[in-house]
C-alpha cells in the first residue's frame, strides 16, 4: 500500500521569500514551487544570440531586454516564471523595490527542451496570456529549425510558424525582425 506525501501549498509572498534566499531558481503556480533543471549547451546559445540581436537592435530605443534570470509575475494571485528572453518597453513596473519581478513585459521567449516544450506550449502560455501587457509569445525549438510565433491581435493569439535558416521572425510589437540564421547561428547541428 502507498501512501501520497502532503503536499505544501505556499502563498505568492512566502514563494518570493524564498526564492530570494535560494542559490536555485524555482518557478511558482497555483501554491507549488518547481525547482528550475540546467540549460543545454545549444539552449544557451541560442538565448544568449537572440538577447544580444534584441540588445543591438533595441538600445536606442526605450525597450529593455532581460535574458534567463528576470523573473515574471503573471497575475496577482500569482505565478511567477523565469521566461529565457523578456522585452518590456516603455518604463519596466516591477512588484516592489527589489526590482527583480516583471509585472509588465511586452514580449516573452521561451527556448524549448523535450521535457518542456508541452508544458511550455499549453499551461505556461496560459498563464503568460493573463499578463495584459503581453502582445507576444516566441517558442523557440533548440533540436532542429522551428519557431513558433503567437501574436495577440485585439482579443485572439495567431500562430506562425517558420522552419527555414532563411526565414526571419518579425516582432511587431518591439519593432524588430530576428533572421533565423542568427537565431541558429552556433548550433549549426540543428537542421
Amino acid at each position: 500500500m502507498s501512501s501520497l506525501a502532503a503536499q505544501t501549498i505556499y502563498t505568492p509572498e512566502e514563494y518570493i521569500a524564498l526564492e530570494r534566499k535560494a542559490t536555485l531558481k524555482s518557478e511558482y503556480i497555483n501554491g507549488e514551487i518547481f525547482a528550475m533543471s540546467g540549460a543545454s549547451n545549444a539552449h544557451n546559445l541560442i538565448t544568449l544570440d537572440i538577447g544580444t540581436e534584441l540588445n543591438i537592435q533595441l538600445r536606442e530605443r526605450q525597450c529593455l531586454v532581460y535574458t534567463n534570470d528576470m523573473r515574471v509575475r503573471t497575475s496577482p494571485s500569482g505565478s511567477y516564471f523565469y521566461p529565457d528572453v523578456v522585452v518590456v518597453c516603455g518604463k519596466p513596473h516591477f512588484e516592489d523595490n527589489a526590482f527583480d519581478t516583471l509585472l509588465n513585459p511586452v514580449l516573452v521567449m521561451e527556448v524549448l527542451s523535450p521535457s518542456t516544450e508541452v508544458y511550455d506550449k499549453g499551461e505556461k502560455f496560459r498563464h503568460y496570456q493573463e499578463l495584459t501587457s503581453l502582445r507576444e509569445y516566441i517558442l523557440v525549438s533548440q533540436d532542429r529549425i522551428r519557431v513558433e510565433h503567437y501574436r495577440l491581435t485585439q482579443t485572439q493569439w495567431v500562430q506562425t510558424e517558420f522552419r527555414a535558416r532563411e526565414d526571419v521572425l518579425p516582432l511587431v510589437s518591439i519593432g524588430c525582425e530576428l533572421p533565423l540564421h542568427d537565431i541558429y547561428r552556433r548550433v549549426p547541428e540543428v537542421i
